[in-house]
Parts: structure tokens; C-alpha cells; sequence
């Protein structure tokens, strides 16, 4: 709906128009019906207009005063004059403003409404236009961007593709000043980090940062950018300012996201058709962030060359000294194999060989802990199939950090286990409840198996544990048949029966205790 501001300081006239117009079916609304030039400008500080039928002759300020200041705040304002003057001074000046029309009073309404349509008409081109014109901005920085793809995909021959080098011209890149670098910028720990900002969500903060990054460019000097993904954007900087331009958009964004951010930089070249060459020496040197560390800028020059890793033997030597160093609770020596582990392939600059390296010290750890009657997901709540985790790490640095805090975890457990008395007792009492737990278990079978006396074992089960043998055998027994519960193929009384429950309602009551719920309650939930 087109939004109308009426002015007229004859009342008739101005209820008229009001009444008489059909403004919804002309696509319009009255937003203002003012009798005089200085309310109507009340109007114009409040509301944006698109049409405005004026009077010409007001007293205090004129239908033309009026008029200019529409004109004034928005350009594209529709101008309507009516009057009953037929001056030609007045006729002239209204002519001179651009006014779409000029009915003289006492007017009919057929003709205000035929100039009404005549208005529409003209707006409703001139929107069309504007967004004609809006789509096309918009297809520019999409075909630009594709176009520099296919330059950093060294699809570029300056003699024979015409029509690129055409291209290109329109936008500005066949007047680079040479030499140039391309510069690929990353931010680093989006997968752990970008979760803890509550204020905006994921893509908002990632498109601010990306428009945050192309505004600083251009500030200074960087024309032409490209966005490769989410969090990585390739830019093309003078050589000889590029230093300065990072350096200054590294302190204008330091300390407002949540996030560092890592920059690789290609090597000096000359010429559109050399840029791909630079673009992949960039795409190494913010890889490498792996080895070298993030939050940094990596040039292609300062990334290094390795010597092949070492031997498999090596390997299970360091990795069987690290699982003692865990065992015999030595913290310091722990994290001194684990690091020496990782020496031992940095020099390779592989993402992959680190990972297989981080994924193969897991696995051996497990073997480990199974060897000695332990469990790695009882232990750090590490599942294997769970190693993905290690993916959401981006320097080795980090990868180093995780292994050895869940290592010393590992540690500190082992160690308070050990210390505990009598705890590899417990646990193998434990043990055997666990596999007789379908049988009708008693405290005074397990202590005969265990050559104690009732009383004594009880005692010690209570002190060690925490809870009574009773206790701990029922709770055992639910956590079992919880388990058992998400089996749709078991009934609620096979289950009761592998539980050591031959009475139905009782083993439903105890359950319900346990849980809060029936056990056929808790199968549906879940």
C-alpha cells in the first residue's frame, strides 16, 4: 500500500478527498489529513510518504514549501497539486518541482482519482525498476565470485580467453597492481567455540565476521575478495601493502569474536593467469596452522619440509613407556612421552598422520586398559567409535592438550583405585554379581564363594562401597533390566527373570521405586 499525505486548509475540500477517494482499491492508505503546511511537515518527521495531495495555496507555509520538503527527505515522493488559483506563477512553479498533476478546484473526484492512477502507475514501474536493479547488484558479487574461483582453479589464458579477460576487466582485476599475493584467512576452533556465543546465532556470526573481514580489506586497498566457505575467505593484496593491511585488520578485529583467526599468504605474483599458483601455496600455509599453531599469519615461504616418520617399533616403544608412566601415577612423565610421541611426526606436516597417530594411541590404550581388567568408557566416558572427536581439533597443540588431560584422567583413576585397599577384591565381587545376576544371589553365597563370613563381608562391602550388598545388588539389577528394557523383542517378564526376579509384581514394584516409572513406561519413553 502506497502511504498518501493529504493537505488542504479547506475542510470540505479535505474531508472530501478523505471520503470520497477509494484509496484501498487504489492500493493506498491515508497516513496524514492536515489543514495546514507546518502539520504536514509533522507528518514527514514521523512517516515516509510516497504521495502527497497538497493544496497549493495555504496560508502560513504554501503547498509548495510543503512540497519541496517532501521532496527534500525522499526524492521519488509523488507530488499531486490542487487549487482553485489559476495563476500561471503557480501553474509554472508546480511544474518546475516535477508535480505528476494539477487539479484545479472545485475539482471532480474522477479526475483526483484518474491522477491518483496515473501515480501508481509511476511507482509501481519505478519499484519494478528497483528491484530489476537490486537483483542485478546481487548477481554480481555471485558471478565475481565464480569467476575468481576459476582464477585460483587456473582456468584463466590471458591470449585466449576473451571473454574472461572481458570479465574480469568489467571488474576491476585486469587493473591490479602487480605483483600480488593471494591471502586465505580462517577462523580457527569454529566447531568448539561459535556453540558458546548465546547473544547470535552461528550463521549470523560468521556472516558478520565475513563482512567485518571484506569491509577492513577494502579499507585498505583489498578490492576483490572470495568466500571459499563458512569460515574461510581469500583476498588479494598488494605485495607491497600487504603486511600493513593484515596487520591492521588483525587490531580492529582482535577481541570481538569469540575466535582467532589464522592467515596464509601465497607468494608474490604477476599476471591473473599466476594467481592460482599463490592461491594453492596460501591454502598449504593456513593448513599447515596444524604444525606451526593458529591464531597467526602463515606465509608459504615459512612452511617446512619433513623427514619420514618413524619406524612401527619405535612407536609401541614410546607408547608401552607412556601406558607404564600412566600406570605408575608420573604425571610429569606422561606428558613428556606423549609429547615425545607427537616429535616424532610433526616434521611430516600431514593432518592425516597425526590424526591416524592420536586414533592409534586411543586404540593401544584400550588394549592396554582391557589388559589389566579396565574399561576406557567406564574410565573417561570414550567410546571408539566416538573418535570423530578428534576432527573438531585444529593444531597439533590441541590435539596434544586433549590426549594428555584424558590420559592424567586416566591417571589419577588407576592411582585412587590402587590405593584403596581392598578394592581389586571388591571389584571382582563385583564381577561375579554381575554375571550371576539372573540367579537368586545372596550376601552369604558370595561370602562362602570368597571364603569370608557373611557379617565380615558385609562390613567391608559397606565401608568400601558405600552402600549395603542389598543396596548395591538391586541397583545393579535395575540398571541391567533398564538396559534390557530397550530390547522391543524382550517381554517385561523375560526381563524380570534375567534379573534374578521370578515374582512379576515385585520385580515391577522395585523398578518403579528405582525409576519413578513402570517398566512399560519407561520402554515407551523410550
Amino acid at each position: 500500500m502506497y502511504k498518501v499525505l493529504l493537505a488542504d486548509d479547506e475542510i470540505l475540500d479535505l474531508e472530501g478527498m478523505k471520503q470520497f477517494i477509494p484509496w484501498s482499491q487504489l492500493g493506498m492508505e491515508i497516513i496524514g489529513a492536515v489543514g495546514n503546511g507546518f502539520a504536514g511537515c509533522e507528518v514527514l518527521e514521523r512517516e515516509e510518504i510516497d504521495i502527497l495531495v497538497t493544496d497549493v495555496h495555504m496560508p502560513n507555509m504554501s503547498g509548495l514549501e510543503l512540497a519541496r520538503r517532501a521532496l527534500e527527505k525522499k526524492q521519488d515522493t509523488r507530488v499531486i497539486f490542487v487549487s482553485g488559483y489559476q495563476e500561471f506563477n503557480y501553474v509554472k512553479q508546480a511544474l518546475s518541482m516535477n508535480a505528476c498533476s494539477y487539479v484545479l478546484k472545485p475539482m471532480e473526484d474522477e479526475e483526483l482519482i484518474e491522477s491518483l492512477r496515473k501515480v501508481k502507475d509511476e511507482l509501481d514501474m519505478l519499484h519494478r525498476k528497483k528491484e530489476e536493479e537490486e537483483n542485478y547488484k546481487q548477481l554480481i558479487p555471485m558471478a565475481k565470485n565464480e569467476l575468481m574461483l576459476r582464477l585460483f582453479e587456473g582456468e584463466f589464458n590471458l591470449g585466449r580467453d576473451h571473454s574472461m579477460v572481458k570479465l574480469a576487466s568489467s571488474y576491476g582485476l585486469m587493473d591490479l597492481h602487480w605483483p600480488i599475493r593471494v591471502v586465505i584467512t580462517e577462523l580457527d576452533d569454529v566447531a568448539m567455540k561459535l556453540h558458546q556465543s548465546e547473544e547470535q546465532s552461528i550463521p549470523e556470526l560468521l556472516n558478520q565476521f565475513c563482512n567485518d573481514m571484506i569491509t577492513l580489506s577494502r579499507q585498505f586497498g583489498a578490492e576483490h575478495s572470495v568466500k571459499l566457505s563458512r569460515h574461510r575467505l581469500a583476498l588479494l593484496i598488494e605485495d607491497t601493502s600487504c603486511s600493513t593491511c593484515l596487520e591492521q585488520m588483525y587490531k580492529r578485529l582482535q577481541g570481538k569474536y569469540p575466535f582467532t583467526m589464522t592467515i596464509g599468504l601465497g607468494s608474490a605474483v604477476n599476471g591473473l593467469e599466476y594467481l592460482h599458483l599463490s592461491y594453492k601455496q596460501a591454502l598449504e600455509a593456513v593448513d599447515s596452522k596444524m604444525f606451526l599453531g593458529k591464531g597467526s599469519v602463515i606465509a608459504y615461504e615459512d612452511v617446512r619440509k619433513a623427514p619420514e616418520m618413524q619406524d612401527a617399533r619405535t612407536l609401541d616403544q614410546r607408547l608401552e613407556a607412556l601406558f607404564t608412566a600412566m600406570s605408575d601415577y608420573e604425571l610429569v612423565r606422561i606428558h613428556d612421552e606423549i609429547d615425545n610421541l607427537f616429535q616424532s611426526v610433526l616434521t611430516l606436516q600431514s593432518k592425516f598422520t597425526i590424526y591416524n597417530l592420536a586414533v592409534t594411541i586411543v586404540m593401544k590404550l584400550n588394549q592396554y586398559l582391557q589388559s589389566i581388567d579396565e574399561n576406557l568408557v567406564e574410565m573417561i566416558g570414550l567410546e571408539l567409535q566416538n573418535l570423530d572427536i578428534l576432527h573438531q581439533f585444529e593444531t597439533v597443540q590441541d590435539i596434544r592438550s586433549w590426549l594428555v588431560r584424558k590420559v592424567f584422567e586416566i591417571s589419577e583413576k588407576l592411582h585412587q583405585k590402587n590405593n584403596t585397599k581392598n578394592s581389586p577384591l571388591i571389584r571382582e565381587i563385583l564381577r561375579v554379581v554381575q554375571d550371576q545376576l539372573h540367579e537368586n544371589i545372596t550376601l552369604k553365597d558370595i561370602a562362602h564363594q570368597f571364603s569370608f563370613s557373611p557379617n565380615y563381608l558385609g562390613t567391608l562391602f559397606k565401608e568400601e562401597v558405600g552402600k549395603t550388598f542389598s543396596e548395591m545388588l538391586i541397583q545393579m539389577r535395575m540398571e541391567r533390566a533398564g538396559e534390557l528394557l530397550k530390547d522391543p523383542t524382550l517381554k517385561i517378564y523375560e526381563v524380570a527373570n534375567q534379573v534374578g526376579y521370578r515374582y512379576l509384581p515385585y520385580f515391577s514394584r522395585q523398578f518403579k521405586e528405582t525409576y519413578g516409572m513402570t517398566p512399560m513406561e519407561y520402554r515407551k519413553r523410550d
